[in-house]
């Protein structure tokens, strides 16, 4: 059984970094993609990057060179360093991991606000 745990969230004023971090405690014997979903009041949860075992990256189009997600394996976690940031970020932040079952892991979630 596994267990994802968030931290970094916070306030920021427009075109400020925050980076959140996101680690899956358990006994997990492996990882798969790991990433991080958004979700804005009144609007649909959005994938925001994703990164595979061996780091391979994907990103939404409106986070692109803003964003960089990364990951430690050894650590079993995955940061998501966030730029130049823009009062559309504001949203609660859900990281997930994709384990060998198949099962996927959630985050309790971070608010992430940016003031203009």
């Amino acid at each position: 059984q596994g267990r994802l745990v968030e931290s970094g969230g916070g306030l920021v004023q427009a075109g400020g970094s925050l980076r959140l971090s996101c680690v899956l405690s358990g006994n997990i014997f492996s990882i798969n993609a790991m990433g991080w979903y958004r979700q804005a009041p009144g609007k649909q949860r959005e994938l925001v990057a994703t990164i595979t075992s061996v780091g391979y990256t994907n990103y939404a189009d409106s986070v692109k060179g803003r964003f960089t997600i990364s990951r430690d394996n050894a650590k079993n976690t995955v940061y998501l360093q966030m730029n130049s940031l823009k009062p559309e970020d504001t949203a609660v932040y859900y990281c997930y991991a994709d384990v060998a079952n198949g099962r996927r892991y959630w985050g309790q979630g971070t608010q992430v606000t940016v003031s203009s």
